[in-house]
């Protein structure tokens, strides 16, 4: 098949989604005849034709995101069998939604004065707007539409905000690819310049604070002196946490990366992933902690989506609450203390990954192109 994937950013440090689209095109590219429509884009997989998308700016967003859909609804509207899109456009038989819907923000709970104060909000913001209506258009229900929500949380998130949208939503959670001929923990260590002698955590996401940053430094200034952190993603707010780390007086045990085209090196160097987020749709970086075999601490399923899959103390360890550094620093302790543990961790949590391949999430979309297809 001829299929179009729109991906606004089509590489593997931008972050969770776009991970998510770039594993399965890896998959999908050998079988198929696969087009990506990306404003951004460091061409990780080959094989693949890619068309630059115009960017007038990336600021203000929300008129970036009206700009590109009509420009990838202007460049896919004849020539395919399929078009997939992973982000906010009205145009795509396929549209995976990586995030809680904006209506779902918006509404979901609030009634009577709460609701129409916030429709009174939309109504004066060109860029809540632009938002709700381009979300609205995913959602309408057409003859070859799906969609498809990355965990069953955020299918139930949807249908929430989208009663009407039931029966075309479906799950296709993330993937893993297990890891071969990987480097030793000291070779990792060196190759990322981080010390040798001491336990290391491992933090990685693009957007610190949701996802937790700010409680794992304070549950670090519980840890004994020489537990090391180490963060890989997006360095723009750093400084901030720079800052942060020096008034906790750990300026001398935390070590940013920056981000990182290939994370298998942060994996093998460290001694276990923290990942107290405030929501996730699913955590991929989870799952592929997971694959590498590290012991993962991560926020129970309240508030991260692959932790409902997952079991205390058996795969993981589960956090109640992202917010408190106490139990945080307990459940970190408890892994870097008790070598039987992290074993246990271990295994399962390979066991975990073992289950949950790109390739089996790539013969689901395929069974989806196959009808989107054929109702051409």
């Amino acid at each position: 098949m001829r299929i179009a994937v729109i991906s606004r950013v089509f590489s593997k440090s931008g972050g969770g989604a776009e991970s998510y689209s770039v594993a399965l095109v890896q998959q999908l590219a050998s079988r198929h005849d696969i087009h990506v429509f990306a404003q951004e884009s460091n061409h990780p997989v080959a094989g693949v034709t890619y068309h630059r998308v115009f960017c007038l700016s990336r600021k203000p967003r929300w008129v970036n995101q009206l700009l590109f859909a009509v420009a990838t609804w202007m460049q896919t509207r004849c020539g395919f069998d399929v078009v997939h899109s992973h982000e906010n456009t009205w145009h795509g038989q396929i549209q995976t939604i990586h995030v809680r819907p904006v209506r779902h923000n918006l509404f979901f709970a609030r009634h009577g004065i709460r609701r129409f104060v916030q429709w009174l909000k939309v109504a004066l913001s060109p860029r809540l707007i632009t938002y709700v209506l381009l979300e609205g258009a995913r959602f309408k229900s057409r003859p070859s539409r799906t969609v498809v929500a990355t965990s069953e949380n955020l299918r139930r998130e949807c249908e929430q905000a989208y009663p009407d949208s039931t029966l075309v939503v479906s799950v296709i959670v993330p993937g893993t690819n297990l890891p071969v001929n990987l480097p030793s923990r000291r070779a990792a260590r060196q190759m990322l310049d981080l010390p040798q002698d001491r336990p290391l955590v491992l933090f990685v996401a693009n957007d610190y604070a949701r996802k937790g940053l700010d409680t794992l430094l304070k549950a670090m200034a519980n840890l004994p002196a020489e537990v090391g952190l180490f963060v890989v993603g997006n360095p723009r707010s750093a400084s901030k946490y720079r800052q942060e780390a020096g008034r906790l007086g750990l300026e001398q045990r935390i070590h940013f990366l920056g981000s990182l085209d290939d994370l298998s090196p942060a994996y093998c160097a460290a001694d276990c992933l923290a990942h107290p987020t405030l929501e996730d749709s699913f955590a991929m970086v989870v799952l592929e902690a997971l694959a590498h075999g590290l012991p993962v601490i991560v926020s129970g399923p309240g508030h991260c989506g692959i932790s409902s899959q997952l079991t205390h103390g058996v795969d993981a360890m589960l956090l109640p609450d992202p917010k408190d550094p106490q139990a945080l620093s307990r459940l970190i302790g408890s892994v870097l203390g008790d070598p039987g543990l992290a074993a246990h961790l271990h295994r399962n949590g390979l066991k975990f990954a073992q289950l949950h391949s790109w390739e089996r999430a790539a013969l689901q979309y395929e069974q989806l192109y196959l009808q989107a297809a054929s109702m051409h």
